[in-house]
Formats: structure tokens, C-alpha cells, sequence
């Protein structure tokens, strides 16, 4: 009965290492294609072999860049690869000191690599990231946020003062003004060909509408539009879809198996751990050892001792007078102190006094904030096309039916929209208010120079 009871635990990290290999490569294959590294290649990161670290920095370069919406090229020199890996890291708040002082070629840390990658799916859900990214779209999309920010209050707010700046790190007014003006010509060329893009979208769906089998669209997109006038493209669109199907399968697949993929990487840490002990034992052993062999070399040591009296009384003597210039500079800092304090306590009320404004402000928006809502929409929507007449449009025979699925109006959102771009301008306005006072104050304490707030 007693081995019949150990059986399946000495089974058991038989099971996870016949398991493993099926983890690794349905996470390789739930990566896009292009981006998909060899199983073998997380296997040599694990014993940190350096001939799978540039293809691990190659992997981490294209992933954040797909992450981060930019484009990019196998040709990228390694180095700047690697730099911006490494920034990328930075700003997503990956800690870890070891990955930072890597070399710039390449030629080593792939066990760091492997670190990094395994954090990032799990910090960032790398994969649900790409899959959504690399989504085939068939149908008209566009992205609809009517939620509100989810930054805290003490982030939304102006309450907080920020330090001041010397003047080697003030800005030329003339810079931040020549950037608005340019941020403000690309907005507009933005909404120009937001414009432009709308309306061959509206062309394109009222022209085939009711001409589409599904009754809950009546039209066609863009993509289906495409297909339509060169039927020949339906084979790439075929593959796209195929390969996508693959990803999901493959991704399915790999959160069965995660858990195995996790336990895997416990043993790297404990692993890494190990080494940093040895590591450890032998620098304290070769310290002591030297310790020893200059004791051993040093017997000339006792002449040396007279030197050291005098040294010591000479130590003492600087001791008793750094004791008197401590205290002389106590007690200037103390009345320095008191006057600061005077300061302070009015810089304190002027600050509390901006804050009492500020939450009188917040809460002329919470009755707008704790209305009951409808529900928020976040993220891509379809596009689709009503006209104010449907019963004189069918889709073969049946009229379109618009209570289908739960959908929202344009103009439901625009509506939204405007109410939150009414409560921002009412803070552009305090924000606008305070930078004058800021300006009026800092411009007082200026002699011959005269300030004309904005």
C-alpha cells in the first residue's frame, strides 16, 4: 500500500516534463507568425546559452513594437534593438537591475531574456494583447470610448504643486509655442482625413445597402466591398483567417497548460538562486583568504604603531573642533528654520485655500458623476449604416431588422462626448486661472521686469 501511495508523486514531475514541451510550443505558435520563435529557442534561454539571446532580443524588439503600435524591420541594427527593449521595459516598470547591464551586442543573458518575456505575458497578457492587434477585420470598425478616465482623483486634479525649477531647466516660451502651433496643424490634418475617410465610408455603405445577407448589417464593408470587385483577393483573405483560427486553437491550448509553463520558470528562479549562493561562498572564501595570507605577510605590522598614536590624537583634536563648528551652524540653521516656518505657513493656507476651490469644483460634477448611466462602451465597434427611411430598404425580401443586437447611435455618443468635453473645458479654465496667479506671483518677486499675464 506504501508504494502504490509514492507512485503518483514520483510520476508527477514525469507527467510536467511530458507536458512541457507541449506548453512551449503552443505558446510559440499562439504568437504572429512573423514573430513566432523556435520551442528549442526558450529551451537554451533556460540553461542561458548565448546562442539564444539575439534571438531573443529580436523576439522582445518586435513584440513591444507591435505592443506599441510602430513599425519595424528585421534590418534594425542590434543595438538599437536592444535600447529600446530596454526602455520599453523601463516604462512598463520591469525592475529587474540584471537585464539593464546586458551588453549591447547581444552576445549574452538570454535567462535574463527569458525573464523579461515570461513577465510580460503575464504583467501585460502579451498574448490577448497581439491576438486583438493582429485581428483579421472584416467589418468597418472604429474605437468608441465614453467611459471616464481611471486615473485617481490626486492624478485628475490640480491641486498638487509641483516644485520649482531652476532656470537652466525652464523652457523658451517661444519652443512651447511654436509645438502648439505644430500639434495643432496635425490635429487638423487628422480630422481632415478623418473626414475624408467617413465620407467613402458613408458612400460605400449606403450604395450596397440591402445588398448584404446578413439582416442585422444590410451592407457591405469595406473589405467585403474589395472582395466583390476582385474576387481573386479571397485567397489571401482565406489564409488570414486561417492562420488566425490556428493562433486562437493554439492559444486555447496554451491556457490549459500555463500552470506547467509557470512551474517550469520556478525552477529557473531557483535555479538562478543557487548560483547567486555559490557565487557568494566563494568570493567570502577567497576574501578570507587573503585576509589570512596578509596577515601572514605583515609582520612588520608593530612599527607602525607609534604612528597610529599620533594619528589618533590628531583625529581627536579635529573631532573636539568639528564639534564647535556643528554647533555654532545648529543654531544659525535653527533661526532659519523659524523664519522658513513663517513662510511655510502662508505658502500652507494659500495651497489649502486652492484646494477647498478645487473640491468645490469636483463637486459641481458629482451629481453629473453619480447619475445613474447607461452603460460605457470601450474599445472597436462596428460600423453600421441606418437610414431614416429602413422600411424602404430590404435585404432580399425581408426588411432590416434593428433591434437585433444591442447597439448604440452616433449620436448617442456624440452626445456623451460633449457633456465630457463641456466638464474638460470647465477645467482648461481653473487650470488656465492658476497659471495666471502663478505668473502674478513669480512676476512680483521680479525687479525691472514687467509681466503681461496671457
Amino acid at each position: 500500500m506504501r508504494r502504490r501511495r509514492r507512485q503518483p508523486e514520483r510520476q508527477e514531475p514525469e507527467r510536467r516534463g511530458r507536458a512541457l514541451p507541449g506548453a512551449v510550443g503552443a505558446l510559440c505558435r499562439a504568437l504572429p507568425p512573423r514573430l513566432r520563435p523556435a520551442p528549442d529557442t526558450l529551451r537554451r534561454a533556460r540553461f542561458d546559452r548565448p546562442q539564444a539571446s539575439l534571438d531573443f532580443w529580436r523576439l522582445l524588439y518586435a513584440l513591444l513594437k507591435q505592443i506599441h503600435g510602430g513599425k519595424w524591420t528585421e534590418s534594425d541594427a542590434i543595438d538599437n534593438q536592444i535600447r529600446f527593449v530596454k526602455s520599453a521595459l523601463w516604462y512598463h516598470g520591469y525592475g529587474r537591475p540584471e537585464l539593464y547591464r546586458l551588453p549591447s551586442d547581444g552576445s549574452a543573458g538570454s535567462r535574463e531574456l527569458l525573464l523579461a518575456f515570461s513577465w510580460l505575458l503575464h504583467r501585460l497578457s502579451l498574448l490577448e494583447q497581439l491576438l486583438a492587434r493582429n485581428r483579421v477585420k472584416t467589418g468597418d470598425e472604429t474605437s468608441v470610448c465614453t467611459c471616464e478616465d481611471d486615473l485617481p482623483i490626486s492624478q485628475k486634479g490640480t491641486t498638487e504643486i509641483a516644485p520649482e525649477c531652476g532656470l537652466e531647466d525652464r523652457l523658451d516660451v517661444r519652443y512651447l509655442q511654436w509645438l502648439n502651433g505644430r500639434l495643432r496643424f496635425q490635429w487638423r490634418s487628422l480630422h481632415a482625413q478623418h473626414q475624408e475617410q467617413c465620407k467613402l465610408l458613408h458612400k460605400i455603405h449606403s450604395f450596397t445597402s440591402g445588398s448584404h445577407t446578413d439582416q442585422i448589417l444590410g451592407h457591405f464593408s469595406v473589405t467585403e466591398t474589395d472582395l466583390v470587385r476582385q474576387p481573386e483577393n479571397y485567397k489571401q483573405l482565406l489564409q488570414l483567417l486561417e492562420s488566425e483560427t490556428m493562433q486562437l486553437e493554439a492559444f486555447l491550448e496554451w491556457k490549459q497548460l500555463e500552470p506547467v509553463y509557470w512551474q517550469w520558470m520556478e525552477t529557473v528562479l531557483d535555479n538562478m538562486a543557487e548560483e547567486g549562493n555559490m557565487c557568494k561562498s566563494q568570493d567570502a572564501y577567497v576574501e578570507k583568504s587573503g585576509l589570512r595570507k596578509a596577515t601572514f605577510c605583515c609582520p612588520w605590522a608593530d612599527s607602525l604603531t607609534g604612528q597610529i598614536d599620533r594619528l589618533s590624537a590628531d583625529l581627536m583634536t579635529l573631532r573636539d573642533q568639528l564639534h564647535e563648528l556643528v554647533t555654532h551652524q545648529k543654531a544659525a540653521w535653527c533661526e532659519k528654520v523659524k523664519t522658513r516656518e513663517e513662510e511655510l505657513q502662508e505658502w500652507f493656507s494659500a495651497t489649502a485655500r486652492k484646494i477647498q476651490e478645487s473640491v468645490e469644483r469636483k463637486l459641481l460634477d458629482l451629481a453629473y458623476l453619480c447619475a445613474p448611466k447607461k452603460n460605457k462602451m470601450h474599445g472597436s465597434c462596428r460600423l453600421v449604416f441606418r437610414s431614416k427611411h429602413p422600411a424602404s430598404k430590404t435585404s432580399f425580401g425581408r426588411p432590416v431588422c434593428k433591434e437585433a443586437v444591442s447597439a448604440v447611435s452616433a449620436t448617442e455618443v456624440i452626445r456623451d462626448l460633449q457633456t465630457r468635453e463641456a466638464s474638460l473645458e470647465r477645467e482648461l479654465k481653473q487650470l488656465q486661472e492658476e497659471c495666471r496667479q502663478r505668473l502674478d506671483e513669480i512676476a512680483e518677486g521680479l525687479d525691472g521686469v514687467i509681466c503681461i499675464s496671457p
